[in-house]
């Protein structure tokens, strides 16, 4: 008995020690952001591995200047605006194709739900011509509108959502249709709220792939009024150099957006991640 509690106390020692060293490594890259945010432009481009701290003031003034010259507020609320509406529709037309899907039966059933599976495989790229002359020819350019079209309808949010319904118990629609209720009631009353985890997850997942969709917002709102915060950092870069304080302090700027959510929803993200299998 004691050799199998010294194992298991090894064991999560290791364990432990692995997942330490790994965190570590992955909060490397958001230490050197913050710190870097702090330097001068000169401490930040040399080449002494030792200079990781500023060698003699921290600059907070890099963060009070940059949100001064690149309007975060206006940022902010694009990218809001942007995720929200992202969420809202990917959710709305996700649950109710997942439903169809998963639970009713009709012609050509087997045929469009393969359709939504090769539509997964092939790259989004593929698809920016046709969204852009459709976003183009709908007046949408510069519009939040035009930011959220591609996202109207997700492949992989129907996906989520057929299998989660696929696995709700058939007995729940037929006392449903014992006690009166039609096709659309059972699905508003009864399944849509047991599926409150995948619609979490879904929820999640969108928000993050819009959050850190750069080439869509750098097509189709150039405009400095109506972009989001991953296509304004973009366009920080300059042609001949960089001043790399400044462009820190505006990723760090950036991901408070991400950070509070990440905060609210610690919960659902785990528990999302561990109901979909899925991976970012």
């Amino acid at each position: 008995m004691d050799s199998l509690s010294r194992n298991y106390r090894i064991n999560r020692f290791f364990t432990y020690l692995v997942l330490t060293i790994m965190a570590i490594i992955m909060l490397v890259p958001f230490a050197w952001m913050i710190l870097t945010a702090v330097k001068t432009n000169q401490e930040a481009i040399s080449v002494n591995p030792f200079y990781i701290f500023p060698q003699v003031d921290w600059h907070w003034e890099n963060f009070g200047k940059v949100w001064k010259s690149y309007n975060f507020i206006t940022l902010y609320k694009n990218t809001i605006l942007f995720i929200f509406f992202r969420v809202v529709c990917a959710c709305l037309t996700a649950t109710m194709a997942g439903y169809a899907f998963g639970r009713l039966e009709f012609p050509g059933k087997k045929l469009m739900f393969s359709l939504v599976l090769i539509q997964m495989m092939i790259p989004s790229q593929i698809f920016i011509i046709p969204q852009y002359l459709m976003v183009s020819k709908l007046h949408w350019m510069n519009t939040t509108a035009g930011l959220v079209f591609p996202g109207l309808v997700t492949a992989f949010g129907t996906y989520l959502l057929k299998t989660s319904y696929q696995g709700l118990p058939r007995d729940l629609e037929e006392a449903a249709q014992i006690d009166g209720c039609n096709i659309g009631q059972t699905f508003l009353f009864i399944m849509l709220p047991l599926t409150r985890s995948a619609m979490i997850s879904l929820g999640i997942f969108t928000a993050l792939f819009a959050f850190k969709d750069l080439m869509w917002p750098m097509i189709v709102c150039p405009s400095a009024e109506t972009t989001t915060l991953s296509a304004g950092l973009a366009k920080m870069q300059g042609q001949y150099g960089n001043d790399y304080p400044t462009m820190m302090a505006s990723a760090v700027l950036a991901i408070v957006p991400m950070i509070v959510i990440y905060i609210i929803f610690q919960k659902q993200f785990v528990e999302g991640i561990a109901t979909s299998g899925g991976k970012l």
